[in-house]
């Protein structure tokens, strides 16, 4: 095998369509097509589904698009080298958790501890042994298994928030507050609510989500939940409860924020259908409850201030009211009967 293409034995490249129900996947990684066809066999008559690169870039592409379940590594590659590779597949969310086995010519201490350094879990020595490295896979196999049933099994349970009106995400940040700040998992719902509110996109966080993280990381290190961010949109408010830490490794931790849009909607119809109010008199009277001045009621929504006076005057009228105090307290008394929650 002179020429081994960049390509799976079983089925095809891409990730649906690999055979991972009975085989695993293995990426092996290497400039020598000798030392490629050694592996290769061994492994492909051995049950695996085997995908081959012969070089750094190579290896990267492969490992995104596919996701292979373990990756057999050559540290010392032309052009970039694999504790380059390592470093790249575990600075990328979706190949982070994928074990990494070097296979290494050099066996001086200083390389073996840079190959684990890079993100290796363990090292074979060249000439490769085709059964002490199926071996050693076997063991991180295992444990991978294990890991990815976690992350599904905590994926699942995320998601399912989103169907109760809970969105949430995980960003990365140390206690310190230092960090990149990188918005790393998302429910879908969370997707949504960023982009709606904030027209930003993983994984990129909203600046005042990682200002709200900054201030209160160190309170929520010593086990004292910090206050909620809230931003409101019209009638519909965004709040944000940091829920826990859910990694603490050195290079900053994960925070996982959970995220609720409540909206006031309901609540501008019963004022409607109260007072027999046009929409556009129920938003007004609605900020009026929220303890807002005309101008801020016309910078709210795209009035001038005469225009939310004249809108008031037809409120107070069909309220039976005269004083801005009087009509907000028929207006409260009325939206607690039907929405206690409700906060002004």
């Amino acid at each position: 095998m002179n020429n081994m293409p960049d390509a799976p034995t079983r089925g095809s490249c891409l990730n649906d369509t690999l055979d991972r129900v009975n085989s695993d996947v293995v990426l092996i990684v290497d400039d020598v097509p000798d030392n490629l066809s050694v592996l290769h066999d061994a492994l492909d008559e051995s049950g695996y589904t085997v995908l081959v690169a012969t070089s750094g870039e190579a290896a990267l592409q492969r490992a995104r698009q596919a996701l292979p379940d373990i990756v057999l590594l050559d540290a010392m590659m032309p052009g970039m080298d694999g504790f380059e590779v390592a470093r790249q597949l575990k600075a990328m969310p979706e190949t982070a958790h994928i074990p990494i086995i070097f296979m290494t010519g050099l066996t001086e201490t200083e390389h073996l501890v840079a190959a684990l350094q890079a993100g290796g879990v363990d090292y074979v020595t060249k000439p490769i042994k085709p059964k002490e490295v199926m071996a050693r896979m076997g063991v991180h196999l295992q444990g991978a298994r294990r890991a990815r049933q976690e992350v599904r099994q905590a994926g699942q349970a995320r998601n399912a928030l989103d169907a109760f009106g809970y969105a949430s995400m995980t960003v990365r940040m140390n206690a310190n507050g230092q960090g990149d700040g990188k918005l790393i998992w998302q429910t879908p719902l969370a997707r949504d609510l960023l982009m709606r509110y904030y027209g930003t996109t993983a994984p990129q966080t909203p600046e005042a989500v990682l200002d709200w993280l900054r201030r209160h990381l160190p309170d929520a290190q010593r086990q004292i939940e910090p206050p909620r961010l809230t931003i409101e949109q019209g009638p519909r408010r965004l709040t944000f409860r940091l829920h826990q830490q859910t990694d603490d490794s050195d290079s900053g931790g994960d925070w996982l924020i959970v995220m609720r849009e409540i909206s006031d909607d309901a609540v501008l119809q019963v004022l409607g259908l109260s007072f027999k109010l046009t929409a556009r008199e129920a938003e007004v009277l609605y900020w009026v409850v929220k303890g807002k001045v005309n101008r801020d009621i016309g910078d709210i929504l795209g009035s001038s201030p005469a225009t939310v006076k004249k809108h008031l005057e037809r409120v107070y009228a069909k309220l039976g009211v005269e004083t801005r105090t009087a009509a907000a307290g028929r207006a409260m008394n009325r939206i607690r009967q039907l929405h206690p929650q409700f906060e002004c």
